[in-house]
């Protein structure tokens, strides 16, 4: 009797309570393996690590737990796919697919599927037309904008002028690395630079010849698409035909810390875009107590602060309010695919927001629309310092050119709804 007495009571304390809710489902397509872990780890890293910041420090978001589902796709395409495939019926949230060709792949069955994407600098650049890709967003800037930051950065260089420079691309010879070349083509016409583009095929590991195509044309500059092992090599290979480093710059992906350290003092002076800034932010004074030393984290610990772990750490800052913003639209703290969908779509980020995060100032301010998913289209320029062991800041937030990249977004994401029968609008 007494044990069906309290039986009794517990379930009549948990009607009173009001059902329990379900858990936010995150999933994490990490690759921890391979090729491209060195990349891969730390970024997936910080990405858990905030989330399970949020749940020991807050219990969630809203009230209710975050539920991690890491899956392991090695950059793979059709493991990404299949950890898509294995994960949504969890009730996932967002996917962060961390890969230009499994982004490719997703569009479609997310969309279908009524499931965002956050493509955060990378993916489809023409998925910044809101108005055809409903659920995909690749703010705060996509690889279009990171091509023109870069030229507009080089311009600044050169007292407003490229005419008669040459400016070479070495790219991974994947989507990810073919990504920036109609950017590039169009900026080249615009402003009279000769532009080649020299190609690497995966992982990366053998780049003799193209070097040597480079120390034989002699551009001025060289921009780089590189990811993993290809970076690492790159920076040695350009030291070893003495390319001048401070002439040599990465994108986003091709300016983290092992992507320099093997070459030494040989890398000193190279350069790189970020889109989000590194530091001592006093969020990661709160990921050590609650998440490090409680023996929660992703990893072993030491890749906190790092450039990827530090941008893993902002795509879940990210996650993270949009699904704040779509509780208080939705009234409701236990949300749907579709409303952190609404959430992504409202999301402004403000100095505000960054402090209230533990990290003031390490992304630029924006919004988003139903038009416009690509967020502000800014990113800095910084530069490996070998002595000190750091990457610097050169710049402030460096704005695309709008008038270039507009158009290109405009003619490929209405020939994408021209061919897959989509509707262009928002509601």
């Amino acid at each position: 009797m007494k044990m069906k007495t309290l039986a009794a009571a517990l379930i009549a304390g948990a009607m009173a309570s009001g059902p329990a809710l379900a858990d936010l489902v995150i999933p994490d397509l990490s690759y921890r393996t391979g090729p491209f872990a060195a990349g891969g780890v730390p970024f997936s890293d910080g990405y858990q690590d905030y989330f399970a910041l949020l749940n020991a420090r807050d219990g969630g978001i809203g009230g209710v737990p975050i539920r991690l589902v890491e899956c392991e796709t090695g950059y793979n395409t059709e493991k990404g796919v299949e950890c898509y495939e294995n994960t949504k019926g969890e009730g996932a949230l967002v996917y962060q697919p961390l890969s230009t060709g499994i982004t490719y792949q997703l569009i479609p069955r997310a969309t279908a599927d009524g499931i965002p994407l956050h493509t955060m600098g990378y993916g489809r650049t023409s998925a910044a037309n809101g108005a055809v890709f409903r659920n995909v967003f690749n703010y705060p800037a996509n690889y279009w904008d990171g091509a023109s930051i870069a030229v507009n950065y080089l311009l600044d260089q050169n007292e407003g002028s490229l005419e008669g420079k040459t400016v070479a691309l070495l790219y991974h010879n994947s989507a990810y690395g073919k990504e920036p070349i109609p950017t590039l083509e169009a900026l080249s016409a615009m402003h009279g630079f000769n532009f080649t583009q020299i190609a690497v095929d995966s992982p990366g590991q053998e780049q003799t010849s193209q070097w040597l195509q480079i120390r034989r044309e002699r551009p001025d500059y060289v921009l780089m698409w590189g990811w993993g092992v290809m970076n690492q090599v790159a920076v040695q290979e350009a030291a070893n035909i003495r390319f001048p480093m401070e002439n040599f710059i990465g994108i986003w992906w091709s300016g983290a810390e092992h992507d320099v350290t093997p070459a030494g003092m040989d890398a000193n002076g190279y350069k790189a875009l970020n889109m989000n800034r590194v530091g001592e932010y006093p969020v990661f004074d709160e990921i050590r107590e609650h998440v490090i030393e409680a023996g929660l984290a992703a990893g072993d610990g030491s890749n906190i602060g790092s450039v990827l772990y530090t941008r893993g750490m902002y795509a879940a800052m990210l996650a993270a309010e949009a699904i704040r913003t779509a509780q208080e639209m939705h009234g409701t703290d236990d949300i749907t695919p579709e409303m952190m969908r609404d959430g992504m779509e409202a999301l402004e980020v403000t100095e505000a927001t960054m402090e209230s995060w533990g990290a003031p100032g390490i992304g630029p301010v924006f919004s988003v629309t139903c038009e416009d998913h690509g967020g502000s289209g800014m990113g800095i320029v910084q530069q490996w310092n070998a002595e000190a062991g750091e990457w610097v800041a050169l710049t402030e937030y460096i704005e695309s050119d709008q008038s270039v990249i507009e158009p290109l977004v405009m003619e490929d994401s209405m020939a994408f709804a021209s061919e897959n029968g989509i509707e262009p609008g928002c509601t």
